[in-house]
């Protein structure tokens, strides 16, 4: 072989190689790119019916909890008679408004909405509303590779739309618990992976864990992940309230001294996310990214519904180790803490033999729960945690758990550097990368942990312009807050001192309340600019 042919040949290899070497970091770096959050919505007990508002109730240090729903048809025994069918708990956290649903802004008849499952239409509201917070047109997904992963179990109300009678087609659909994420693809257009999980409470979690391996192998471009959790029968309060430990008034008192059951509750909560490297060409403001997650199952363990403390710290580890992190590199723990006297001390022995090890004194892993607030929302209560810790990164400020100021005495608490937030705690940025975990816990057996990670710098700095939830008076609330513009946009109007607004409605009723909504939302803002309110409502929402 001539000498010319021998550098032709080494050439060609050298560059294979490059190319090889090239495309295995790619696809490394695929593998563990972070998942950034650019949208997110929910309804959850107190009234809250947006972020917004779930960080009012948090910062002011309020709780939900209430008497039973009076609307549900709900018959109940003598409260003197055990054998009467008397509920045994008249407390809990309830979404009182999880009865009312504008079907038609849908395109759902008024037969079939009677036979949807609550969690169904709460969740196609919660959905519409986390897109067009996230700047985007629902209608503009139609026919994209958008999956849709939620977390739900069967709530019972088929069997109350059975005993009235109204055995029809609609009543398979709209209670079955698949139907539940293909609903939303359906009305939506959506043709990524549609996939209700049921792993009880640890359910939507699970679901952002599984939506986070689809959008790193490329099954979607976007997902919508969530939960929904609505008490459709009165059968927790009657039949369950003893075997599952409920608390008797109702409140979630977790990891104090006080715990004594858990506190039901209802809710649901979706985000919007992409690849970190998507979300930034689509040019979508990034609230938060995930960094790592992991899930494990108990086994065998000291029981089917009991938690197993070496499983949490497992999963936990795993984590991490999906994150590339250590524990020092996490300053607070968003716990599943469902106020249970047997759960709570296992959960916080497992933080402490992991977060609370290994790290400086000055720096302990701060800790709370969601739950102490609004209860356990159940299937939704992971979006909850998640939804919590992002509005924490926003506000800097870490909110105080209730019922807290005397720990539990079943926790060895100089065990590790872990520390409960019975005040509220200062989270500032720019000292360091913040970032946070998230558990949540089935009573499967089913553990999930997520690492939240603040926005990178830059990502979360935008222009306030408000979006809108969905048009109608009562699918929505309020225009949805702080979406930031693509990066170049259209000129959609020529200003010379003036503009215009538009606002719709699928009806005069919604047109109405809409614009009622938007008036309440800038009035309260004073400093917005007309021009960038104009961008928002003509470029970002669907018309």
């Amino acid at each position: 072989m001539s000498e010319e042919k021998l550098r032709y040949f080494l050439k060609r290899v050298t560059a294979n190689l490059h190319e090889t070497r090239q495309r295995l970091q790619e696809l490394e770096t695929a593998g563990g790119e972070p998942i950034a959050i650019v949208g997110m919505s929910c309804r959850f007990p107190g009234g809250v019916r947006d972020p917004e508002a779930l960080w009012e109730l948090l910062d002011a240090q309020r709780e939900s909890v209430a008497g039973l729903p009076q609307d549900r048809g709900w018959a109940f025994g003598d409260a003197d008679d055990p054998g009467s069918g008397a509920a045994e708990v008249q407390a809990g956290n309830f979404v009182y408004d999880a009865t009312q649903f504008d079907a038609g802004f849908f395109g759902i008849s008024p037969r079939e909405a009677l036979s949807m499952d609550p969690q169904q239409r709460l969740l196609l509201e919660v959905a519409w509303e986390a897109l067009e917070r996230a700047g985007i047109d629902p209608a503009s997904l139609r026919g994209s590779a958008t999956g849709v992963f939620a977390g739900a179990s069967a709530s019972g109300y088929g069997w109350i739309t059975g005993k009235q009678g109204e055995l029809d087609g609609h009543v398979m659909t709209g209670n079955a618990t698949s139907i539940l994420s293909g609903r939303v693809s359906y009305t939506l257009g959506l043709e990524g992976p549609a996939v209700t999980i049921d792993t009880a409470c640890s359910s939507s979690l699970v679901s952002l864990h599984l939506a986070a391996q689809a959008l790193r192998s490329g099954e979607c471009s976007m997902a919508l992940v969530g939960g929904a959790f609505v008490a459709a029968t009165p059968v927790l309060f009657t039949d369950f309230s003893r075997s599952l430990g409920l608390s008797p008034d109702g409140r979630c008192k977790t990891f104090g001294a006080g715990a004594d059951g858990m506190g039901v509750a209802e809710g649901a909560g979706v985000v919007v996310v992409e690849k970190l490297s998507d979300a930034r060409r689509n040019g979508h403001r990034v609230l938060a990214v995930v960094r790592g997650s992991a899930i494990n199952q108990d086994g065998a363990s000291n029981g089917l519904t009991a938690p197993n403390g070496p499983s949490q710290q497992r999963v936990i580890r795993a984590a991490l180790a999906s994150a590339k992190l250590s524990t020092a590199d996490v300053d607070v723990v968003e716990a599943h803490g469902t106020g249970t006297p047997l759960g709570d001390p296992i959960e916080a022995q497992a933080l402490l033999a992991t977060y609370g090890q290994n790290r400086p004194e000055e720096r302990p892993l701060w800790l709370g729960s969601v739950k102490s607030n609004i209860g356990h929302t159940q299937q939704a209560a992971g979006m909850a945690g998640i939804i919590k810790m992002v509005l924490a990164l926003q506000h800097e400020r870490l909110p105080a758990t209730l019922h807290v100021a005397e720990p539990t005495p079943e926790v060895d608490w100089s065990a590790g550097e872990v520390e409960l937030l019975a005040e509220p705690v200062p989270w500032p940025a720019g000292e360091r990368v913040r970032r946070a975990g998230v558990s949540a816990f089935g009573m499967s057996g089913t553990n999930v942990h997520i690492i939240l990670e603040e926005a990178p710098t830059g990502d979360a700095e935008t222009v306030e312009t408000p979006t809108g939830d969905a048009d109608e008076a009562d699918a929505l609330d309020e225009p949805a807050a702080e979406v930031a513009p693509a990066p170049v946009a259209p000129a959609l109007l020529e200003l010379d001192g003036s503009t215009a607004w538009v606002v719709s409605g699928r009806s005069a009723q919604g047109l109405t309340a809409q614009a009622g909504r938007l008036r309440e939302w800038v009035s309260a803002r004073p400093s917005l600019e007309p021009v960038d309110v104009a961008w928002s409502l003509a470029a970002t929402r669907s018309v």
